[in-house]
């Protein structure tokens, strides 16, 4: 970045000390990405643990680990490294590339594990023995020898150059690296400094899961400021706005460590009558990541539904109308479906196979106008994309790596009235549910001259309201009195 260039993001630390903690960045006051994390389920994805093996499933090639987690976590075999393996492959060029997992490992055998995906409903977490350690500019692959550069690093000639310096630096046997995006325009010196630190904190590691009983935590990611300092800081970052002393002041010191020549990047905010995220206007845009449409500038809606095995996108036209107009109108929308889709993937972190349905477009010029933006848009995700074409349908597909627990899934629980279906039955299948039960009691020989329903209050209030005649009807004929009571 030149010394000239205006740095246009900021990113907000919101702290509820012991609770919880909010990260959020933005650039000219749009959300960009956001974060959150409580306590009480802080995220174990990175955390390195030593386990036992509790079970091997051979039909699933995957063994069960205990390592110390309320549910055991799922290891596949192509996630087994060969230093435990109890059998000796045999050579030869035809051998399968994995051993049978029963035969590979055995039941209580110990091993260092690390989490890749988090538990998520009835699943355990996902694990693997491929560690890895993350710094600011690297990070340490022990176990694989291999030295790279991030895809996201796209100008050869810096390639080139960070190539060159890691092939110059010492590691240790067995020991790989892989340049982060953060390394850009880094100097060896900055990039030596990392390496160090890692390579300690290898050793560290090393040492602990030698001593340590079994279950028990090894290695554990840093919390989500310090992360969010770690990982998300950025040239493009002018400002970093936190609302908690004691926060400020860690978060000011690592800031300090990874861009020493700019003093003052962390400011505190000290006003007490308003939040952070009112002051910058981020409350509405964060309270729409809960909703389930979205408004488009020209009026179109992005509409966002979420199936077992994929999400769905779909997007309506709003105000569309007239045949003139129609073809600039859907590229119009179209275009700005695309660039807010990826925006709002990113920020609720929705992961595996999403489905995208445009408004039908007939020319093919317009057609790969909106496929150029919209893989333009996520050029600056942080997860893995592939982006599919737009089929003869209208519809296109994308798959996305999921980075962790999003922001929805951490702080959203099932609506106990629909369980989750996002419908219910309405008012009048409620009542006519009640009115058969009451209607089977009356019918019942009980020697009571009453029957009493308890309901909810607003079901009680439509019952009394709507079905009052029927009521009556009914206490006329069975010469009992019926009982509608609220919740």
């Amino acid at each position: 970045m030149s010394r000239g260039k205006k740095r246009k993001q900021k990113m907000f630390i919101s702290v509820l000390p012991g609770e919880q903690v909010e990260v959020a960045v933005a650039e000219d006051g749009l959300l960009l990405e956001y974060y959150v994390e409580m306590v009480h389920q802080a995220k174990t994805r990175g955390h390195i643990y030593k386990g036992k093996i509790h079970n091997i499933d051979p039909a699933l090639q995957a063994a069960f680990i205990n390592y110390g987690a309320d549910r055991n976590g799922f290891l596949q075999i192509d996630e087994v490294h060969p230093e435990y393996y109890q059998i000796v492959q045999s050579g030869g060029d035809r051998r399968p590339k994995y051993p049978p997992i029963q035969k590979a490992l055995k039941k209580n055998q110990e091993l260092l594990v690390q989490v890749v995906k988090e538990p998520t409903g009835h699943k355990g977490a996902f694990l693997t023995t491929y560690l890895s350690l993350p710094g600011r500019y690297f990070v340490l692959t022990p176990g694989r020898e291999q030295r790279g550069v991030s895809r996201k690093i796209e100008d050869e000639a810096e390639r080139k150059r960070l190539k060159e310096v890691i092939s110059g630096l010492k590691l240790d046997e067995g020991l790989g690296l892989i340049v982060r995006t953060a390394a850009l325009s880094q100097s060896k010196t900055s990039l030596e400094r990392d390496l160090s630190y890692l390579k300690r904190l290898w050793k560290e590691v090393r040492q602990r899961g030698t001593t340590a009983d079994t279950p028990s935590l090894i290695y554990q990611e840093l919390d989500l400021s310090s992360r969010a300092v770690r990982d998300y800081l950025t040239d493009d970052v002018g400002e970093i706005w936190v609302d908690e002393p004691e926060t400020a002041k860690r978060v000011s010191e690592m800031a300090a460590l990874v861009y020493p020549r700019r003093p003052g990047i962390v400011k505190q905010h000290n006003d007490i009558d308003i939040p952070l995220w009112d002051r910058f206007n981020l409350r509405k845009q964060i309270e729409q990541l809960y909703g389930r449409e979205v408004t488009l500038p020209s009026g179109g809606v992005l509409v966002f539904d979420h199936a077992e095995a994929l999400t769905a996108v779909d997007i309506n036209s709003g105000k569309i109308g007239g045949e003139s107009n129609f073809r600039e109108m859907a590229l119009k929308t179209n275009i700005e479906a695309s660039e807010e889709v990826a925006r709002q993937l990113r920020l609720r972190d929705i992961g595996g196979q999403v489905v995208i349905d445009f408004i039908e477009m007939k020319d093919r010029k317009h057609v790969a106008e909106v496929e150029k933006t919209l893989r333009a848009a996520f050029k600056n995700d942080r997860a893995r994309t592939d982006v599919g074409r737009i089929s003869r349908f209208g519809l296109l597909e994308i798959v996305r790596q999921r980075l962790g627990s999003s922001a929805l899934s951490i702080t959203s629980e099932p609506c106990p009235c629909c369980n989750g279906s996002g419908q219910r039955r309405n008012h009048e299948w409620q009542a006519l549910t009640v009115l058969k039960d009451v209607y089977r009691q009356l019918r019942k020989d009980t020697g009571q001259d009453s029957v009493t329903a308890k309901v909810s209050e607003e079901l009680a209030l439509y019952m009394l309201n709507n079905k009052r005649v029927r009521l009556s009807a009914m206490e006329e004929e069975f010469k009992k009195k019926i009982n509608i009571l609220a919740l």
